[in-house]
């Protein structure tokens, strides 16, 4: 029995849900549409304000889909209803972003510029040059481009240089000197 699978996702006010041939799921609301398909093995429902997910059997594929197919359909109708956001942190001498057009900018302590190229649907904005902020509607695709950006120059656990996200605890390590003193 999947918990999550069977949990019906109430629909807030001022999303529509319209569900296609072939399990084709699109998603309106006030942030914009999102539109998904889904494994033709589920049975998709909206009715009275709350959207159901049925499997057929008990299959163990069948029993995975559900889970996924509903976590899936609840981050869609959570997307459009307000925004996916990341917060990214850059710690370092020198360590700073920028965006330029359809671009952000890192010099993260290479010989040369690191250049990203947002992706349609997002949304990044520097405050500060050390502050990174990244929303959009789906949520894949934030923590997916937040994922990458911090990928560029992880955070090291000596003096903490790099790129992590704002509620992110790096372990700290004592240098070579803790080593020396027996």
């Amino acid at each position: 029995m999947s918990r999550i699978g069977n949990k019906a996702i109430t629909i807030p006010q001022g999303v529509e849900i319209s569900i296609a041939d072939g399990n084709e799921v699109t998603v309106k609301g006030p942030k914009g549409t999102l539109t998904r398909q889904f494994s033709p093995l589920m049975t998709i429902e909206a009715k009275d304000g709350t959207v159901t997910v049925k499997r057929p059997d008990e299959e163990k594929h069948t029993k995975q889909l559900h889970g996924t197919t509903r976590a899936l359909l609840a981050n869609m109708i959570q997307g459009v209803h307000q925004e996916y956001s990341k917060h990214l942190q850059i710690i370092g001498i020198g360590y700073r972003a920028a965006v330029t057009g359809s671009k952000l900018d890192l010099l993260v302590g290479y010989s040369h510029p690191v250049d990203f190229e947002i992706p349609k649907g997002l949304t990044v904005t520097c405050k500060t040059p050390t502050d990174i902020v990244i929303t959009g509607i789906d949520k894949q695709l934030v923590g997916e481009f937040a994922a990458n950006v911090r990928a560029t120059r992880k955070p090291e656990p000596y003096q903490g240089k790099g790129i992590r996200y704002a509620d992110e605890h790096v372990l700290r390590k004592e240098g070579k000197t803790a080593a020396a003193k027996k």
